[in-house]
Formats: C-alpha cells, structure tokens, sequence
C-alpha cells in the first residue's frame, strides 16, 4: 500500500467554493488564531518589561483587528499545499500575532498605518505566494547523476561539521548558549556553508533518502545534523533532527496542509496548557515553564513582536533602503553600520539580538509602511517561483525537506534566508532532482 500523499494535489485548483476538507481546514485555522490570541495574554502576563501588554478595555478593537486579517484565510482553505503555502502560513500566523500585540503597544508610532501595512502586505505576500505558475524544464538530472550529487551533499556535510568544530566547539545546554554565543568566532565563509548545509542541503538529502526507504542513510544525516549544535550553539540546530523526523511521521499520517498548521498549532496549545496548569499549581514551574519560553514566547511571540519594535524605531529613524544587505552596503551610504539585530536591541535594551522578518527587515525598516506590501509582493514572486520549480516533485519531498525554512524566514530578512541559509540552492535542487522518484511503501 502506497504512502499517505497529498490529497489536495490531486484536487481541482479552480473555484473557491470551500468542499468539506476545505470548511475543515478553515475552522482549524480559526481555531489556531483564537489560540494564538490567548498565548499572547498568557505571554503578557510574564513578560511585560518585553513590552507585550493586555488590556481588558482594548480587547474588542484587538480582535476585530485580527478579525480583518483572518479573511485572508479563505486563501489557505481554497488553495493546495506548495512550498509557498507553508512559508505564508508561517508568516500569516505571524502578522497576526503583531496586529494583537499592535493594538496594546504603548510605542508611539503611527500603530493604524502600522496596522494596515501589515495586512496589506500579508495579502501581497500571500497572493503569488500560494500560486504555482508553470516553468518550464531546462534541466533534470539523471538518477545516477541525482544519487551521486545525494552522496556529495552527504559528505559536504560531514566536511562542514568538522571545519566548523574546528573554529568552534562548545557542550553546553540550551539555557547556558547565550553566556557562550557571542564569543563564536569563524570566517564569513564557514559561517554560510554551516549554514546553507544546515537549513538546505542536508535536510534535502534526508528527505529523499527518507521518503525512499534509505533509513540509514536519513539516520546518518540526523547524526551529522547533531554535531552542528556544538559549532552553532542553535536552538533551531538543536531541535532540526527532531523537527525533520517529526514532520517526516506526521505527513504519513496527515495531509501536508492539516500538517503545516498542526506543526504551529499543537506547540502553542501546548504551551498554554502547560502554563494554565502551572498558575493554578497543578504543573511543577521547572517543567512548565522552559516550554513555554520556547514555544510561546521565542518561537511565537517574538516574530510577531519584532515587527513591533522595527516600527518604533523606524518611525523616527532614517529608514535603511535595503542597505542591510551585507553585498549592498559597500556600494551604497548607510546610516547603520551594525547589523540591524545589534541596532534594535542597543536602541530596547531588551529581547536580545532580534533579527526579524521580511515584513520588519525588507518592509518596515527598507522603505517603510507606506511601500512595505511592494517588497512582500517581491517576495512572494520569488515564493511563487520556487513553487514552480518544485512542480512535478512529491509534495511531501517539498514539505519535508524545506521543513526547516518556515521558522527560518520567521526570524530573519528575506535575502538572509535565500542566500546565507541556503533556500535558493534549495529551490535548485528542486528543479533539478528527477520526477517520479518512488516513495517508500509501508
């Protein structure tokens, strides 16, 4: 018996009359949002000096705020699972959570014009992002050629392990990188291959070799993925093999669409639940509350909250005009020299080195809220095409292997993750792997 593939794929992409998987998607969705609404209160309640509040009073105008955006989830009901889709849901839960925080920030931008920048660019990202225009095939490797270039990436990884060990090599436990973090040292081009093998290249090869039945092979990859938390002193890192065979399991079982959401849904609600437990002394705070920070706070609230602090400051600053872009900032006068991870956290003292988002890095802080849904339109293009060169490919080689680039792009700019963690190379071999690849059967 075949593997679970994905059944929208086989779906007509006409209409948008919402079918019965359809209604299902949109009211899980609805129900996502709603608990991503209580984590952020739950969120506030520990963290006000991160500048997260809540007020009672402010309640109604907050969700009708969220209520607007959460129009745009007809999009996702209608539309079939692609690369794109699970980016832009990724993104479409995190401006929802700024357009929360948006309505209780006690920051004094202009917060409507923040506020419906932020939809509209999430409408602009989203519309190209979820389609999947027809490319055509200039090239396709051989399956001989596809296993060796397999092989290749297997040992690149390897080799990046040891040459980033080399430079940096740390056993420290997740609570104790950031006392360690700063004093990494390594060139810039150690720095991107770590990365692009990482994020791209080795989560790739452990998607087909998974997807086909190669056990060892996807184990041995997992191995390699380990010995990069010592060099990186990532939490991504550390949680990347986990996160891949996760995701791997849950598609077996799952469409790719319920998928993606569950991948964002079920952390939340598990942070949640574990917080309520702790405040009411059912849970002991040692347990409970580490997952939350993780989850609640470090991979759900600060995405959102970034785009929260790159509007106050950009409100008053002079904005970048994509000087940011390390390859941009010599040819070009920039009126910051520091990454701007340093220049927010030196300018709020608080939430650490806070890399954001396209919508804050290429949006906000490049040309303002005024022009921001332009760049998210750019970049939904580039989305857009990526989808095409990853027509033809089983869609769950495209969710599996691109399962670490959703998290990836919530928290730093768009160029960064094309370029520095590896996802245009990662559309390449997308483009370029054979058709027809047989799954593994059960």
């Amino acid at each position: 018996m075949d593997l679970p593939v994905d059944i929208e794929e086989h779906q007509p992409a006409g209409g948008i009359r919402l079918r019965g998987n359809d209604r299902g998607v949109a009211l899980l969705i609805l129900a996502h949002l709603t608990l991503g609404c209580i984590s952020l209160i739950c969120v506030a309640l520990i963290y006000p000096h991160y500048h997260i509040f809540f007020r009672k009073e402010m309640l109604p105008a907050a969700v009708a705020t969220v209520a607007v955006l959460a129009v745009l989830l007809v999009l996702f009901a209608c539309a079939r699972f692609s690369f794109g889709y699970f980016v832009g849901y990724y993104l479409f839960v995190m401006i929802a959570g700024y357009l929360w925080l948006n309505s209780f920030s006690e920051f004094g931008y202009n917060h409507r014009l923040s506020s419906l920048s932020a939809t509209a660019s999430a409408a602009a990202f989203l519309l190209p992002a979820l389609y999947r225009p027809p490319l055509p095939r200039l090239l396709t490797l051989s399956p001989q050629a596809f296993e060796r270039l397999l092989g290749c990436i297997v040992l690149l990884g390897v080799a990046a392990a040891a040459i980033g060990a080399y430079y940096n090599f740390r056993l420290v436990s997740l609570g104790d990188i950031y006392a360690y973090r700063e004093t990494l040292t390594a060139p810039t081009l150690v720095n991107y291959l770590v990365g692009i093998t990482t994020t791209a290249l080795l989560p790739f090869a452990f998607a087909c070799y998974a997807l086909r039945g190669s056990l060892w092979r996807a184990g041995a990859i997992v191995i390699v993925l380990l010995l990069f938390y010592p060099v990186t002193l990532s939490k991504q890192t550390f949680f990347a093999p986990a996160w891949l065979v996760l995701m791997l399991v849950a598609t077996r079982f799952m469409s790719l669409r319920i998928t993606v959401i569950l991948s964002l849904l079920v952390p939340t609600a598990a942070g949640v639940i574990l917080f309520g437990l702790y405040r009411y002394g059912l849970f002991p705070e040692r347990f409970a509350m580490p997952v939350f920070q993780l989850v609640n706070l470090r991979m759900v609230a600060i995405p959102s909250l970034a785009m929260d602090y790159y509007n106050e400051f950009f409100f008053t600053h002079d904005l970048t005009h994509f000087c940011q872009i390390s390859f941009l900032k010599p040819l070009m006068s920039c009126a910051y020299q520091e990454p701007m991870a340093v220049v927010i956290y030196n300018w709020f003292g608080i939430g650490g080195y806070m890399n954001a988002s396209l919508f804050a890095t290429e949006g906000v802080a490049s040309v303002g809220p005024l022009f921001a849904p332009a760049s998210a339109l750019v970049c939904g293009i580039v989305i857009a095409i990526a989808n095409g060169m990853s027509a033809g490919v089983s869609q769950r080689t495209i969710l599996v292997s691109g399962a670490l680039l959703p998290q990836t792009l919530l928290n730093v700019p768009f160029t960064t993750a094309m370029l520095t963690h590896g996802a245009a190379l990662l559309f390449l071999l997308w483009y370029v792997m054979p058709r027809g690849i047989p799954e593994q059967r059960r």
